[in-house]
């Protein structure tokens, strides 16, 4: 997880998230039901996408808040995993027809193009449901029943029409529409920044934070998903298939309002740089706990894919 420079002891982000990440893989397939039954279908087209090369930055950023306040909660594994499918399920249904319409997802064809239509959506269903069945599940092996359900209320919100379902309704409103940047802004902080503040506040809670020291996560989950927002709407420009993993250039073919359209690919960088200091700010405090929330509000500056 570290590696040694000199005299200094320096955080090795890359094999931080390949060791976290491993640890999500495993769950997630020991989680996930067995490809079995008459329901097979369903159950495969939801592993297809679960597996098809995600990062796993949203139950990462649980765990990582979790252990900055050197929490010990056994409940983090299913509610980090429950993060995942929750985001899966998303993109499942994101890449629809009736959405944004793509062939492609982590440089693989999308999951209605393998499985259809009727068989995608039944999917996404599937990793929505089960998240909240898996978290519910890890109830008996925590000591307060209610802080978890907390927690579920916390993530539901997030994935709900105040969150996620809201952010994406306004940005089918405003294909083809000119608006404002606090719209823009209103919209990715729903769409994409919800469920990633939710996935460190959570993290941070089953850890035992409260009060100010809850808050201070949160301020970081919310500085890091509109530096997220923004670095994806910029590699909509300037990345590639290669890096990407989807095909660059659909918001502009879509007519979508991103921070780019509204503030040149100069001025959203400097945007995404403001929220990305705002982020690490917010978790100073916790020091060497919290270097890899810091390292990896830094990486986004850097991110290709």
């Amino acid at each position: 997880m570290t590696k040694l420079t000199g005299d200094i002891m320096a955080f090795d982000l890359k094999c931080y998230l390949a060791e976290q990440k491993a640890v999500v893989d495993e769950a997630l397939d020991r989680y996930l039901p067995p490809i079995s039954g008459l329901e097979s279908k369903v159950v495969e087209a939801a592993r297809y996408s679960l597996f098809a090369g995600g990062k796993r930055i949203r139950p990462i950023l649980c765990m990582a808040a979790h252990d900055a306040v050197s929490g010990s909660s056994d409940a983090l594994l299913p509610v980090a995993c429950a993060l995942e499918m929750i985001h899966t399920y998303s993109l499942i249904h994101d890449d629809l027809p009736a959405m944004d319409d793509d062939n492609y997802r982590r440089g693989k064809p999308t999951n209605h193009k393998v499985f259809g239509e009727g068989v995608a959506i039944l999917a996404g269903d599937l990793l929505l449901t089960y998240a909240f069945e898996l978290m519910a599940s890890a109830a008996p092996s925590v000591e307060n029943p209610t802080m978890l359900l907390n927690v579920m209320r916390i993530i539901a919100e997030a994935a709900g029409f105040r969150g996620m379902i809201g952010g994406q309704m306004i940005d089918l409103e405003c294909e083809n529409r000119k608006v404002d940047l606090s719209t823009v802004e209103e919209m990715h902080r729903k769409k994409t920044g919800a469920l990633l503040t939710a996935s460190v506040k959570v993290g941070a809670l089953l850890g035992g934070a409260d009060g100010d020291e809850l808050k201070r996560f949160e301020d970081y989950g919310y500085h890091f998903g509109l530096a997220f927002q923004i670095t994806d709407d910029l590699l909509d420009i300037v990345g590639n298939f290669k890096e990407m993993g989807k095909k660059p250039g659909s918001d502009l073919e879509k007519n979508k309002m991103t921070y780019p359209a509204l503030l040149g690919v100069d001025g959203s960088r400097e945007a995404a740089e403001m929220h990305v200091k705002k982020a690490v700010e917010a978790i100073s405090p916790y020091g060497d706990t919290a270097e890899p929330l810091k390292a990896i509000a830094e990486y986004l500056l850097q991110r290709r894919g």
